[in-house]
């Protein structure tokens, strides 16, 4: 055997491959969680500004010190929270390659992990790359709660770190003030780090986004993750950053300077342009535009006779669809690109056990109207069984 034996269990991320099935079969894709609308154009002209300027160099290794200077004002003008720019912040290429980055700078052999289950794709791989052990610890139905028992017997001497995305993705849900204290009382109980993955946090439509790394005692071991690619709609730009106290931000560099090296150069101009001048009015109308999307798809998918719920936060909708079928959720979502044309997420991808049947798919509502429309249109196809 000639392939490692640590990437025996991966395989093509469901994700793409609904993507991929689905531009076979010419299915309105809300699958994949990228919009299909332009991003803003103020982004757009700061990076052919630098182009155009001769900044196509590589940049500083841990980022521009304009974006990293702008990571920094950011965290002070929304949290009240003070991060240092030269010491504290790691510029990515994207939320991917900063929460890998994290693993390979903190995990040891035999270091666990826990992460929250359904948890996006990629945290499990991520841990099995570096050696450690990843632990699930199931979301509980229909409101996506921790079980606090549950959780404090999943910490043991041998935890290294947890895993907290909020808004969340796949569910929407969005992380309460109470539960983020039982969290960083927990890590600071066992001498944890605390891995946030923030990339929705300017979309939630219920309750408030609340770092982690804000609350007492969690300055020094939290690493918050976060990114442009959602905020702005330039997912394929691929710049991310990873904010810690300079001792963990010590660890990410040195695994980040031999991962990547460094992101695009105009693009990270083009990104703190966008910091630096999208002020509230921007954040009030992208957070208005999505809930007007979410409230649309929610509506529109209970009165085809799928059960949801509306997220809290993020861009994604769980939707149950035991009233059309009892098949698994990956034939379920097959049916739907081939017969009906609509793209959807299995979420069996998100769970560590992918062989349990799961009864809901994943739809994205980060689309036009017009799209989202035609995906309802054609989803009006279903009919509830007799």
């Amino acid at each position: 055997m000639l392939a490692a034996k640590r990437t025996a269990t991966f395989t093509e991320s469901v994700i793409r491959e609904m993507t991929r099935i689905a531009s076979m079969h010419q299915a309105v894709n809300l699958a994949q969680g990228f919009p299909d609308f332009s991003m803003p154009d103020l982004m757009k002209d700061a990076a052919c500004a630098a182009i155009n300027g001769d900044i196509n160099q590589y940049a500083v290794t841990w980022g521009a010190p304009v974006l990293r200077q702008a990571i920094a004002e950011k965290y002070r003008r929304w949290y009240g929270m003070e991060v240092d720019a030269d010491r504290d912040v790691t510029v990515t290429c994207g939320a991917t390659e900063a929460m890998a980055t994290v693993f390979m700078a903190l995990m040891d052999a035999g270091d666990e992990v826990i992460i929250p289950e359904p948890f996006y794709e990629n945290y499990g791989p991520d841990a099995i790359l570096a050696g450690a052990k990843p632990v699930f610890v199931p979301f509980e139905r229909p409101n996506w709660t921790l079980d606090p028992d549950r959780l404090r017997k999943t910490f043991n001497a041998k935890t290294k770190a947890i895993i907290v995305n909020t808004p969340h993705n796949p569910t929407g849900k969005v992380y309460s003030r109470a539960e983020l204290e039982a969290i960083a009382g927990l890590c600071r109980e066992h001498d944890a780090v605390c891995i946030t993955d923030e990339v929705y946090e300017h979309l939630v439509f219920d309750g408030e986004h609340v770092p982690m790394a804000s609350l007492p005692g969690m300055r020094e071991r939290t690493i918050t993750i976060s990114s442009f690619g959602k905020t702005f709609s330039l997912t394929g730009w691929k710049i991310g950053w990873a904010a810690a106290a300079p001792e963990l931000t010590a660890a990410v560099r040195a695994a980040h300077q031999f991962i990547t090296f460094a992101t695009a150069t105009p693009l990270q101009h083009g990104a703190a342009v966008a910091l630096a001048e999208a002020g509230p009015g921007y954040y009030g109308t992208l957070l208005s535009e999505y809930r007007a999307r979410r409230d649309f798809l929610v509506r529109e998918l209970s009165r085809i006779g799928f059960a949801v719920r509306p997220p809290a936060g993020a861009y994604f909708v769980a939707a149950d669809f035991r009233a059309f079928s009892d098949a698994d959720d990956r034939a379920f979502v097959r049916r739907l690109i081939e017969e009906v044309g609509v793209a959807a997420i299995p979420p069996s991808v998100f769970y560590a056990d992918p062989e349990r049947r799961r009864p809901w798919v994943r739809f994205a509502f980060c689309k036009k109207m017009e799209t989202l429309e035609a995906a309802v249109d054609r989803l009006q196809r279903l009919r509830v069984p007799a």
